[in-house]
């Protein structure tokens, strides 16, 4: 079955099943590898991304459900020759050790600074709490999104 799903301000179509998760649909069709397989479970935050601008676990989300809306993965906030803030602040603070749980962390946290662009570190922190990070990044990581919101305030 053919599914037309808006990826990144782009409309792309995939021949797959309604109920195949998003996630896989954006690795393995679209090879867009920012959102990571983690759990499955959507416990660890790895997959994240925003439909239509709040965050989601793209491993829970069934393709069906996401037409017509505007999906936004790591690969649509920035680019290599224009950083997205968040980006660019996790590379400042040297908030990502392996990198696994990066994309979900900044995809999480561009949801929160949309919707509070001066959070405080407990706000960032309660944010953050569905995103597991297993190196121990978690200070940097909030200190890049305490930068953000003060130098830039809404992104």
């Amino acid at each position: 079955m053919a599914i037309s799903l808006k990826v990144n301000g782009t409309t792309r179509s995939v021949e797959a099943a309604p109920d195949t998760p998003l996630l896989y649909v954006l690795r393995n069709d679209f090879e867009l590898n920012g959102a990571k397989f983690g759990c499955g479970r959507g416990q660890c935050g790895a997959c994240a991304v925003l439909i239509n601008g709040a965050a989601v676990r793209s491993c829970l989300m069934r393709i069906a459900q996401l037409s017509p809306n505007e999906i936004t993965t790591l690969e649509g906030l920035g680019t290599i020759d224009k950083l997205h803030p968040l980006q660019k602040a996790f590379i400042d603070e040297q908030a990502a050790q392996c990198g696994y749980c990066t994309s979900g962390m900044i995809i999480v946290a561009a949801d929160l600074l949309n919707r509070n662009p001066r959070p405080t570190e407990a706000e960032i922190r309660g944010a953050l709490n569905g995103n597991l990070c297993r190196c121990g990044s978690h200070n940097r990581i909030v200190r890049a999104i305490m930068r953000v919101a003060q130098e830039n305030g809404k992104i």
